[in-house]
């Protein structure tokens, strides 16, 4: 007799990765710690493979685990959403979202096409500007959310991904090569001026600063125009200009976690929707 995926089942399973805990996972459900354990122990029976490690720590994934933790949280969503949709719930409202300008121009579409697609009655307002001015749009709650920097050494789950900073300039043009170096940077307490400068200065190398500006369009405008070198995201480097290296006399840079920051701490039920379609699908890197 064939047997099906049952929902409860798999939302304790996902309570159970997300926590690592049983107790954590079961409090999450609304459950009993042995509640939790025959369900898991069915769910197991269902797809006649073991899912779960139990050690004196906690519980881990097996190689099955992991693969039904991927399917688990599509059917979830699916479900989740068609439920909405049929009781006339779906998400709806204004949400102001925030990134710089280099994760707009490399994220910012899927992001919020997949997004659009689930909810169409949200209504989404898009601001970009340098993580420092964001977090002050955050501040004074000028907006609900944000993409932001931190340093490349941040660590936790709240960092969704890495983000190599890479020297760049004109395929054809001379400005790598001057003493003092013409530096074009953003906003000047923004990690990827702040960073670029430091590495630099460590390096003994001397430069000058040719161009500031939080615009992104502005410094690639002066490395096309051959008169400054720039530092940007690896994912943002245009086609047209090249990333300078080491053996070019280039210290290397760090990188930059991205993650994101909220204007209040319990973010309502549209801000954590797009916070959790945010890590869903935001590529790891």
């Amino acid at each position: 007799m064939s047997q099906s995926l049952d929902i409860d089942l798999l939302r304790s399973f996902v309570a159970i990765a997300e926590t690592g805990v049983l107790g954590q996972a079961a409090l999450r459900v609304g459950r009993t710690q042995s509640a939790l354990s025959m369900q898991m122990q069915r769910l197991e029976g269902i797809v006649e493979q073991p899912l779960l490690h139990r050690t004196g720590r906690g519980v881990t994934l097996t190689a099955t685990g992991e693969r039904l933790l991927v399917r688990a949280g599509e059917l979830l969503r699916k479900h989740d959403e068609a439920l909405a949709e049929l009781r006339g719930e779906q998400l709806s409202g204004v949400l102001r979202f925030s990134c710089p300008d280099d994760y707009a121009v490399v994220f910012l579409p899927y992001l919020l096409q997949s997004f659009a697609s689930l909810h169409p009655r949200v209504q989404l307002e898009v601001m970009c500007a340098p993580t420092p001015r964001l977090h002050e749009l955050l501040a004074r709650h000028a907006v609900d959310l944000a993409l932001v920097s931190v340093p490349g050494d941040a660590t936790g789950d709240d960092v969704i991904r890495h983000e190599p900073l890479v020297w760049v300039a004109h395929r054809d043009g001379v400005a790598a090569s001057l003493d003092p170096l013409p530096l074009a940077l953003g906003a000047p307490d923004a990690l990827d001026h702040r960073l670029p400068r430091q590495a630099l200065e460590a390096a003994g190398r001397a430069y000058r600063l040719a161009y500031a500006s939080s615009s992104l369009s502005g410094l690639v405008g002066m490395a096309r125009s051959g008169q400054a070198v720039i530092v940007l995201t690896r994912t943002a480097v245009p086609d047209d200009l090249q990333i300078l290296t080491a053996e070019q006399g280039f210290p290397e840079l760090p990188s930059v976690g991205v993650t994101l920051a909220f204007d209040r701490e319990a973010p309502t039920a549209l801000t954590a929707a797009f916070a959790a379609h945010v890590r869903k699908f935001l590529p790891a890197a």
